[in-house]
């Protein structure tokens, strides 16, 4: 890979040299050979940290307005679902070219994993600029069809709809993110978002209560801010994918639209996009069914979740790091070892999870109290972290075996378990048990389906029908890619 040295690249190498003790990069840890906890643990703490920075976004949103008032708290947490689920429509590409970078590398053709990128990201724009115009127009149909409160329903739109005019800017960092760490950068895309995240957690108050010379926008001024940071983001993921200093390159010859590779990023990426809506669909219509209390219960709903999200980070960011060294090694045709890394992260998780999940049993009260000063608020989310804290380690089980379909390009079978979980379980006991239990039977909805997740991502996987997934045999693309490598060859020859 052609690598650069602008600006960009050396503040971030600036950077990563001071946080070099904790975080190792590519160069310093093998996915495909040695030990398999050590890579696998500095593969996943930057996607830990990573997340965590990217659920600060909502986090801060969710602080401020809950101090602005009860209707706007309860109106941005109307207004996550419905992000996650227009952004989840579009999310396969990103999770595709991911995958495809990483069985690339691992077999060691980097031209491949270099066009695969470049493609994706083409393919990603178009597609965010669809649904984000799609999304503008039809928010607030959405809205009123999940059942929102009159009272919630103006802020929640005007949210929406501002999102809605950014997503490209969603969509291009969570691209960059995945590229980077189907190369097996993680390091990079962490400090991108904790620049970025700074600059949201300054800019947030200003807007929101009109701080200084700023008007008071209240839940439009989140939402600017949220838009804005995402954007300086976008700017500095691209700059260092365009000069390839870091991680993966993409090259502006091989990005115009292939429609051969398309069809390979879709045959993947698919599966993966029916995975992300359906389980927007089942969270959307979660809401349904928590619309149908008082605002109280929807507000400390919005609490609870916004709270598992982030102690789920290392689930979620293991699951990851499973999905790059499952995807690097089935390139490297070293299934054993995938499978050995994947049952390995399983383990782990599960014991890191329950330990996390007695802590917040103890302390719900109080994590409630951080979000909300409404005692009734305070009240019903307690109950909602008591309910769902002891089964907190089956889903760092069920994390870890999704990543490993995901890796193995088992897009669909991720698909089908994730589903399953949400659609087939979750959704059905809180129908029913909302009725007689009132609130308690949404949150007895939430342990039930978390144990019966990781029970069925643990069988699925035992079959072992995700060992013939290697995707990198691509004449098409291969050709494509040594074209595309050609003229760099000749310039270092000038």
């Amino acid at each position: 890979m052609t690598r650069g040295d602008g600006p960009v690249s050396r503040l971030v190498g600036g950077v990563r040299r001071r946080v070099g003790r904790v975080f190792k990069t590519r160069d310093e840890f093998d996915l495909t050979s040695g030990s398999i906890g050590r890579p696998l643990f500095y593969l996943s703490l930057p996607i830990v940290v990573t997340n965590l920075l990217q659920t600060a976004y909502n986090l801060v949103d969710t602080i401020w307005l809950g101090r602005y008032s009860t209707d706007a708290l309860a109106a941005i947490s109307v207004a996550f679902p419905v992000v996650f689920f227009l952004i989840s429509l579009g999310l396969g590409i990103s999770i595709a070219g991911s995958i495809l970078v990483a069985q690339n590398v691992g077999a060691g053709d980097e031209g491949r994993a270099e066009f695969a990128a470049s493609q994706t990201v083409t393919f990603a724009v178009i597609a965010s600029v669809v649904l984000g115009a799609v999304g503008y127009f039809a928010v607030g149909d959405i809205l009123r069809l999940l059942g929102t409160d009159a009272d919630v329903l103006p802020g929640a739109t005007a949210y929406l709809e501002i999102i809605s005019l950014g997503m490209v800017f969603m969509f291009a960092f969570f691209v960059f993110m995945s590229l980077m760490r189907g190369y097996g950068d993680t390091v990079t895309p962490m400090l991108v978002m904790f620049v970025t995240v700074v600059f949201n957690m300054v800019l947030d108050p200003f807007l929101i209560f009109g701080w200084g010379p700023f008007p008071r926008l209240g839940v439009e001024g989140a939402a600017y801010a949220t838009v804005t940071s995402r954007a300086l983001a976008t700017g500095i993921g691209m700059a260092i994918m365009l000069r390839g200093t870091r991680g993966v390159q993409i090259h502006p010859a091989q990005m115009k639209p292939d429609l051969a590779y398309l069809r390979k990023l879709l045959r993947v990426g698919v599966p993966a996009s029916v995975e992300g809506t359906g389980n927007a669909v089942a969270v959307n219509l979660m809401l349904v069914i928590v619309n149908t209390f008082p605002t109280v219960v929807v507000a400390a709903y919005g609490v609870g979740v916004r709270m598992f999200s982030v102690i789920f980070l290392p689930a979620i960011a293991v699951g990851r790091g499973v999905e790059t060294m499952a995807g690097q090694n089935i390139g490297a045709d070293e299934e054993d070892r995938a499978e050995t890394a994947s049952h390995f992260a399983a383990r782990a998780m599960f014991f890191v999870l329950a330990g996390a999940g007695v802590l917040v049993w103890l302390g719900a009260g109080n994590i409630v109290a951080v979000f909300s000063d409404d005692p009734e608020v305070v009240e019903v989310g307690r109950l909602f972290l008591r309910y769902v804290a002891p089964t907190f380690g089956f889903t760092g089980i069920f994390h870890a075996y999704k990543g490993a379909f995901r890796g193995a390009g088992k897009t669909l079978t991720a698909a089908a378990v994730s589903i399953a979980m949400l659609g087939g379980i979750r959704l059905p006991v809180a129908w029913f048990a909302s009725g007689p239990y009132g609130p308690e039977g949404i949150w007895l909805a939430f342990a039930v389906s978390n144990v019966c997740g990781a029970a069925l991502g643990y069988a699925w996987y035992r079959r072992g029908t995700w060992r013939d997934a290697d995707l990198t045999d691509d004449p098409v693309a291969a050709d494509t890619a040594d074209a595309g490598d050609a003229e760099p060859e000749v310039e270092a020859e000038a």
